[in-house]
């Protein structure tokens, strides 16, 4: 699966997630215009990244998306945060000995 992912472009994996976009935004019931007065952005651009037609959405815009159709949340899942490194707990362990 993740042999798949790496051999797709950049901008193959951006129109992925236009339509996945779009697949959540008419899941919960949101029309365009909906999300584009919520989030400030134009009809035309919530548009262009769900059909695939613009792969330059910017991280800003994308968040902005997200908090209009209220699935904030999945960001963390883009790059959830690091364990904390064994090493610098055992270290940190040692000090406080």
């Amino acid at each position: 699966m993740y042999d798949e992912l790496y051999e797709q472009s950049g901008s193959d994996i951006i129109q992925q997630l236009g339509k996945r976009y779009s697949d959540y935004r008419k899941r919960i019931g949101y029309t365009q215009k909906e999300v584009s007065v919520k989030s400030g952005l134009s009809i035309f651009t919530i548009s262009s990244f769900e059909n695939g037609s613009s792969t330059g959405v910017t991280v800003a815009s994308f968040i902005k998306m997200l908090r209009a159709i209220d699935t904030l949340e999945e960001i963390e899942k883009l790059l959830p945060e690091l364990p904390k490194s064994p090493l610098k707990l055992f270290k940190k362990q040692q000090k406080e000995k």
